[in-house]
């Protein structure tokens, strides 16, 4: 199977369908973006957008999977991720996709399972898949990939409590990256950190991106974030993709009031040499 873009989405709409007393909702509405292999692209949007569902159905984990938790659906269009539909997608595909596509979700590692160790923790996507494969070479699997996130060894007997938040984030990294995926998909991966560790794990994404080669979709409100980790930008608003392309071009020329308003926040002193534009950002 070859795969000319890592990810492609194609007048993609979401919903979440109704249950109990809340009516449905839908989340995303005619999205299209594609990613290459080796590319990273940031995804923006305020609190509501749909970047988290995004995440959700391109890392191929948009089953419920909290007690009462609705699912959402893809209800037009559909998504390609290593050359798989994902509106089409079977269950033996869905193991397949999910192997090469590390998942980092929101508020991750405060998620940690606090009962398990680091060593633990880790090594859980490998047994998940194999619950027969070799303790010793899950052990190396586990501690290569803790160094290559910059942990100390000796943190493999702890548990999670006992760590610092950039620890625990780096922790949920590593658990993502444990299988070798060749897709990232991070949601909001600084947004729990304390603000002195969060670029020291911006440039970890960055540092391990680069030496593992794998594409990602690096999800922020952070404008600031992602213009350090990423090159290209989607920007989404109430569900639709409000401006796409390289970062820089996108805020120096922005046509949606709601990315003028962005780019505004970025740069208030180019802001203030247009007023009227900035004005209808902040509006948006």
């Amino acid at each position: 199977m070859t795969h000319e873009n890592a990810i492609t989405v194609s007048d993609l709409s979401v919903e979440y369908p109704a249950h109990g007393a809340s009516a449905s909702c839908v989340a995303l509405r005619g999205v299209s973006l594609r990613v290459e292999p080796g590319e990273v692209l940031g995804l923006l949007g305020e609190t509501g957008s749909g970047k988290s569902t995004l995440a959700r159905i391109l890392a191929g984990r948009e089953v419920a999977v909290r007690s009462g938790e609705v699912a959402p659906r893809i209800t037009g269009g559909d998504a390609t991720v290593r050359g798989y539909s994902l509106r089409r997608l079977r269950k033996r595909q869905r193991a397949s996709l999910t192997f090469h596509v590390g998942f980092l979700e929101q508020d991750a590692g405060a998620r940690l399972p606090s009962t398990f160790t680091v060593s633990e923790i880790i090594a859980a996507p490998i047994f998940e898949r194999d619950r027969h494969y070799s303790q010793r070479a899950a052990g190396e699997r586990v501690a290569t990939i803790l160094d290559a996130v910059h942990l100390p060894l000796g943190l493999l007997s702890k548990y999670p409590y006992e760590l610092s938040s950039g620890q625990r984030q780096r922790v949920a990294i590593a658990q993502a990256l444990v299988l070798g995926p060749s897709i990232l998909i991070a949601d909001e991966p600084t947004a729990t950190i304390d603000a002195t560790v969060r670029d020291s794990v911006v440039d970890l994404i960055l540092q391990l991106q680069a030496s593992r080669e794998f594409a990602a979709i690096v999800i922020s409100h952070d404008l600031a974030v992602l213009r350090k980790v990423t090159t290209s930008v989607a920007v989404l608003q109430h569900g639709r993709l409000v401006g796409f392309g390289p970062i820089d071009e996108l805020l120096r020329s922005p046509e949606h009031p709601y990315v003028v308003g962005l780019a505004a926040a970025l740069n208030p002193r180019q802001a203030s040499l247009n007023p009227r534009r900035a004005q209808a950002g902040a509006g948006a």
